[in-house]
């Protein structure tokens, strides 16, 4: 899927993970953080980004800039669910991705929820399979949503349309 840009002012932003890591120097011990961010308007439109700096506040920042730009779009059904299950993986992280009936919710961990919920999906099911590092979860998660397709776009790829696909009458 392209990259899309979205109004600056509809994306909200959730901190999914802020790491701190330490580097050995001559002198002593140098602090560094990382922040993982994820970005989205809530109805279709989501992206993640990383930031490093020496201060949360810049970290996060950063972390923010490169969600946005790395949105993508997430085809939803009208129900608010997925259109079909997928698995999405990065590094050795595993996300399964399963559409919901209406009223389940969001049924993920944290770090997969935080991108759920800022996609805009009302009802799925998750499971992480693999690496619990929370930034290899987010990232097979966004892997996973981007590899997803519409019945529409399904239906044009076969020169068909969606009708003759589910064999409704047109």
């Amino acid at each position: 899927m392209a990259r899309e840009k979205a109004p600056v002012a509809e994306l909200q932003e959730k901190v999914v993970f802020i790491n701190r890591v330490a580097k050995v120097v001559k002198g002593g011990r140098r602090f560094s953080l990382t922040a993982l961010v994820v970005v989205g308007d809530g109805e279709g439109h989501v992206g993640v980004g990383m930031g490093k700096s020496s201060e949360v506040p810049t970290a996060i920042r950063k972390g923010v800039e490169d969600a946005k730009k790395n949105l993508f779009t997430v085809p939803l059904t009208a129900e608010g669910t997925l259109p079909h299950e997928v698995l999405g993986t990065f590094g050795a992280g595993k996300v399964i991705l399963k559409p919901a009936t209406p009223g389940t919710g969001v049924v993920a961990g944290g770090p997969v929820r935080a991108l759920m919920e800022l996609a805009g999906v009302k009802n799925v099911l998750s499971k992480s399979l693999g690496s619990n590092n929370a930034m290899n979860i987010v990232k097979a998660a966004a892997a996973g949503l981007q590899a997803l397709s519409s019945p529409q776009d399904v239906a044009r790829r076969r020169d068909t349309s969606v009708a003759k696909i589910y064999g409704w009458k047109e």
